[in-house]
């Protein structure tokens, strides 16, 4: 608002500044007409006109720069009361965010109830998230201070984690939890360390490679949802499932070199005679099992995915995937096939593996791979006769065959028994499965190799249906070969009591 500065006088000092402020004019009755009047009037009004305008104006120059450092202290004020106001603005809706985030929790445990296990531990891990989400910014001094905004954590408790951990924990119970003795979770451990470490950052400190190793072998053990994972090692469920991920991943390309590859031929030698030894069978290299994993139907190509025999079995729309592997007299794994899907045949899910591709390049020759009616018979295949009205000598070898098939359908039950997860639906997507998979496969024959023993509450029948294929016969010397070893077994008396 502007002031005219002609206000502050009084109304005759401005009535003299108008007159002597303004030009003379010669036709008016004014005090230029000196003729009656004494010299000394007008040399003195002139001097009073010209002392008092000089005064007059430099008193109104003083009120503009009054004005001047009026308007601009304004001005700071209002800078500095739009940050005070922002500022203000800011905790307060900070804070009634922390009180609407209290009262929806302290809605939620009244709707649960007050007798709930978890409900004073989880009052308290969120009052404790609560004080650090509402702590003020810390400033800087200047002119120009800055703040820094203070990262909000939610707190979680790891007193599970920090009892297994710890080494007074019973090996049983640690056995338990991770399928596994402590001596074998510490070498594995080892063994991903340079693989899974991870460095502090200024926003928090890194997860410690034991308990990453730990969320991803007790997920694949127990076949728990992300969430109860979450509870017990005290971390956030993406982080788990991210941690879960990055171990299998880990798995995968550090020890899956080590401990899952074909034999070699000294190797292949001593299979070989381990097999004849149980079965009596000659240059059987290994036995071949299919099973199927449970998946969630996939949004694409869900046919394919369809496992008709299962959904008419369980009486239950099931889908899944392929899991084809090979397996020594000891019951691991040599060779694996992962994720065709469930709809294919056991043929079919053969035909597509490394296996027949290796078999293709004549690595296979001399050897046998030992497989249930759901092969067929082929130069490196052996698989039992499927006709009605089978002879002594057929019915013998049938049951040497089925010994060392169930070497292979022992096998895939405890990798099925020790890793949970292969048996329940899974939440992770269709595109991660064969590294998780792969990583379970790893991971069974770690404790096969280091004689791990399974707990017989885990043990369970396991079945997969077999279906015969069309052209069960797909090579005449392999047929010729079985009958060999057909009348072999029995006129050796290699055939065992079963047949007399």
């Amino acid at each position: 608002m502007e002031i005219s500065s002609l206000s502050f006088f009084p109304e005759d000092y401005s009535s003299n500044f108008c007159s002597l402020s303004q030009d003379p004019d010669p036709n008016s009755m004014s005090i230029n007409n000196t003729t009656n009047k004494r010299p000394g009037v007008e040399i003195f009004c002139n001097e009073l006109g010209t002392d008092l305008l000089s005064e007059l104006l430099g008193f109104n120059s003083q009120i503009e720069a009054q004005k001047a450092t009026k308007n601009e202290q304004s001005v700071n004020y209002t800078h500095r009361d739009s940050i005070s106001e922002s500022r203000n603005k800011r905790a307060s809706q900070e804070m009634d965010e922390g009180e609407n985030y209290l009262n929806f929790i302290q809605n939620q445990d009244a709707f649960m109830g007050s007798n709930s296990g978890q409900s004073s531990y989880a009052k308290r891990t969120r009052s404790d998230s609560y004080d650090v989400m509402t702590k003020s910014d810390e400033s800087t001094g200047g002119a120009g201070g800055s703040s820094q905004r203070r990262l909000w954590v939610k707190t979680r408790s790891k007193a599970w984690w920090e009892q297994v951990s710890s080494p007074d924990f019973p090996e049983e119970e640690f056995k338990k939890a991770f399928r596994m003795s402590r001596a074998t979770f510490d070498m594995i451990c080892e063994e991903l360390e340079s693989a899974v470490t991870k460095k502090d950052t200024m926003l928090r400190l890194a997860i410690p490679v034991r308990q990453r190793v730990a969320v991803c072998i007790w997920r694949l053990a127990t076949g728990e949802a992300l969430r109860e994972v979450s509870k017990r090692f005290g971390l956030g469920i993406s982080t788990c499932h991210k941690l879960v991920l990055e171990g299998c991943s880990a798995i995968k390309s550090v020890l899956m070199p080590k401990f899952l590859q074909w034999p070699d031929e000294n190797r292949m030698e001593e299979i070989k005679r381990e097999f004849e030894f149980v079965s009596g069978i000659p240059n059987v290299g290994g036995a071949m099992y299919t099973t199927h994993v449970p998946i969630i139907g996939p949004k694409v190509n869900v046919a394919a995915y369809f496992n008709k025999r299962h959904t008419e079995r369980n009486q239950k729309t099931s889908y899944s995937i392929t899991v084809q592997g090979v397996v020594d007299p000891r019951g691991v794994f040599t060779d694996i096939c992962i994720g065709w899907p469930g709809s294919m045949t056991d043929d079919q899910v053969l035909e597509q593996s490394a296996l027949s591709q290796r078999a293709s390049r004549a690595v296979l020759n001399d050897v046998w791979v030992v497989g249930s009616s759901g092969y067929p018979l082929m130069d490196w295949v052996l698989v039992p006769y499927t006709h009605q009205n089978l002879t002594w000598t057929q019915h013998a070898l049938n049951e040497k065959i089925e010994e060392v098939q169930r070497v292979a359908k022992d096998s895939f039950m405890r990798l099925k028994a020790r890793w949970s997860c292969l048996q329940k639906r899974t939440e992770m997507k269709l595109q991660d499965l064969p590294v998780v998979l792969g990583a379970c496969c790893v991971l069974h024959n770690i404790c096969e190799i280091r004689n791990e023993d399974l707990s017989p509450e885990l043990r369970f029948n396991l079945f997969d249906d077999e279906i015969i294929p069309e052209n069960n016969l797909r090579s005449i010397n392999a047929m010729h070969a079985r009958d060999q070893i057909a009348h072999k077994l029995l006129h050796h008396n290699l055939a065992g009591m079963n047949v007399l």
